[in-house]
């Protein structure tokens, strides 16, 4: 004797779960916009406000307080002749020197137009870094051996 597999009926209790599940999705949905509403990103007033601190660009590094040591971008240094020719003479803070050197590149058009982060020395750079192409990453090496 064989036994025949009972019959189940499944279908009306799939519908009865489907129905009861899609309230529960549309009110998840109603509420993803109240969490993305509380999302702690800046806002674009702030970055404004940010940027507004800042100081512009090229201007003198701050001078330590009273009684403080110098860091290394404040310390006064005396420029060789050669890089004299580029930003002036007199002793000035390793910061200065190179904000300097970037305003006499982009007064020259000395960036690479196809690559921007390469300076195409003139005579001037050419004596300060020893080669007519240098990165702008190999420039504050070329700058170092210049100050003391």
């Amino acid at each position: 004797m064989s036994k025949a597999p009972a019959k189940t009926t499944t279908a009306p209790k799939k519908t009865a779960k489907a129905e009861d599940e899609t309230p529960k999705v549309k009110a998840k949905e109603d509420e993803t916009p109240k969490v993305k509403a509380k999302s702690a990103k800046p806002t674009a007033k702030a970055t404004t406000e940010t940027k507004a601190e800042a100081p512009p660009k090229g201007t003198k590094v701050a001078k330590p307080k009273d009684g403080a040591k110098p860091n290394a971008l404040q310390q006064p240094l005396q420029p060789s002749a050669e890089l004299a020719a580029v930003v002036g003479e007199g002793k000035m803070a390793r910061g200065e020197v190179v904000s300097k050197v970037w305003v006499y590149i982009k007064a020259h058009k000395l960036q690479n137009p196809d690559d921007g982060r390469e300076i195409l020395a003139d005579d001037k750079l050419q004596k300060v870094f020893g080669k007519p192409k240098v990165t702008m990453f190999e420039m504050n090496k070329f700058l170092a051996q210049h100050l003391s």
